[in-house]
């Protein structure tokens, strides 16, 4: 492979073509199924597919086969199916859904609104994960336009990620042995730790979604008569969640949700630690005096990828502050987020969640807990010798320098599943949410030149998997 002439044909396919439809998708205010329960009916969803797919279409290569994959009652898949001249097959994937607005918008900015500024496109979704079905395909169109070969490349674009991939399991098994095996599965839906080299994934955490409701009283009361005399389910709340997390350091206090970290990815995060430094924590946008819950980079890595963590993510029965009168309040509900670390068993999470919240309620409320969903994580196996060559190789043609290997703190539930089902598989699971990104935040970008060079890994990695 010409790494010049590839740099070229990336160029001329990102600034012709891919990034005029990307400010279209940008647009769609098609949010995922979870934040959009009538998403079928508004249509947003298909106007993305159909965007999509008329590009791909438009820009398909020869012998190639578009197509979008239908369930009644499911979101749909994008499937295009790319021959090739090596008897082999490639998984890539990415996802078309994305996250709901959020609020705090800089001026001049909007998440349906593309707009161009350094070298940045702001708006929803363009890198999360909006780009990966146009750098997935132009990283192949770039290979056969110098006649490199690569295997068969099948590209899944699936519209519930955001949602915990509710649907994709559904489609791949109506697929059948349609995918065939693949050998290489390349994801473009994670994290970057800078914007400087290519960045792989070895883990990803698993996710636990509940809501916990503590109820105090059958009604409202004065304040001033009850206080005192019943708790607040506020406190209540604040007592049960004390079980679970030392509100000291985060930690999470639950033993059964701890695991051991394995010796290779304690040093994978030292590495990334020396590499990224203080923007581990700098790259957050915190207010004047704030400081991360620890000043040590490699603690914070960990912590963001091997450990547990609970944030709470909403809350109901609390009025907003202008419409709060002095009253003490029958109930308080809260949504709980466990980010469980890669190898937890999500079943025996559930479990132990369930019991750490629900036994003994304080002052006999009645404390009610539902579980959302549970997302397993992953934990990548052994990288075969040719593709950490490969990564270095491609990460050195296109940025400079090395690449490097990080776990992420997010989930993506299909690597999961595709662990199961092709337990040999290798995986590049890369992407261009680096420092400042804020993907499911105000002020959304994708970094260009970033994603550019990203395709050109791809499509070097695609090569190197042709003639290993």
């Amino acid at each position: 492979m010409d790494t010049n002439k590839t740099r070229e044909s990336i160029e001329r396919s990102w600034d012709a073509s891919i990034l005029p439809e990307l400010m279209e998708y940008v647009r769609i205010p098609n949010k995922s199924p979870a934040f959009d329960p009538d998403w079928e009916a508004h249509g947003h969803m298909e106007a993305a597919v159909q965007l999509m797919r008329r590009w791909a279409e438009a820009h398909a290569l020869p012998g190639s086969k578009v197509e979008v994959l239908r369930i009644p009652g499911r979101t749909p898949v994008l499937m295009v199916d790319v021959p090739g001249r090596v008897d082999d097959c490639v998984l890539m994937y990415g996802h078309l859904d994305k996250q709901p607005e959020f609020t705090g918008w800089s001026e001049g900015l909007d998440p349906w609104t593309p707009v161009l500024r350094d070298g940045k496109l702001y708006g929803r979704g363009g890198a999360d994960d909006g780009y990966a079905l146009f750098a997935s395909m132009a990283a192949i169109r770039a290979l056969h336009d110098q006649g490199v070969p690569h295997a068969r490349c099948v590209i899944l674009i699936e519209a519930s990620e955001e949602s915990g991939s509710p649907d994709l399991e559904h489609h791949i098994a109506a697929l059948g042995d349609r995918i065939g095996s693949p050998t290489l599965v390349v994801c473009l839906d994670a994290e970057c730790g800078n914007y400087d080299q290519l960045w792989a994934t070895t883990s990803l955490r698993g996710n636990l979604i509940a809501t916990l409701r503590v109820d105090v009283l059958t009604e409202g009361v004065h304040s001033g008569t009850a206080s005192g005399v019943i708790p607040s389910s506020f406190r209540v709340l604040r007592e049960i969640l004390d079980r679970v997390e030392d509100s000291g350091s985060g930690a999470i206090l639950v033993e059964e949700l701890n695991v051991a970290i394995p010796a290779d990815r304690r040093a994978q995060a030292r590495a990334a630690a020396d590499v990224l430094g203080t923007n581990v924590f700098e790259k957050f946008p915190m207010p004047p005096g704030m400081r991360p819950v620890s000043n040590d980079p490699y603690e914070l890595l960990l912590n963001n990828t091997w450990r547990p963590t609970l944030s709470v993510t909403g809350a109901d029965g609390i009025p907003a502050c202008r419409s709060a009168g002095n009253v003490l309040r029958p109930q308080t509900t809260l949504k709980l987020s466990f980010r469980l670390p890669p190898t937890m068993d999500t079943a025996k999470a559930t479990e132990v969640v369930r019991q750490s919240l629900e036994r003994d309620p304080p002052y006999g409320a009645r404390v009610t807990v539902g579980i959302e969903s549970a997302m397993g994580g992953w934990n990548a196996p052994a990288v075969a010798p040719w593709l950490e060559r490969s990564m270095h190789d491609a990460s050195r043609s296109f940025f400079g320098r090395d690449a490097m290997y990080m776990g992420t703190g997010g989930s993506i539930p299909f690597m999961g599943m595709l662990g199961l089902r092709f337990p040999g598989t290798q995986f590049l699971i890369t992407g261009v949410l680096g420092p400042q990104s804020n993907a499911h935040g105000p002020n959304e970008f994708l970094h260009i030149g970033c994603a550019k060079r990203v395709t050109g890994c791809v499509a070097r990695v695609l090569a190197d998997h042709a003639r290993k």
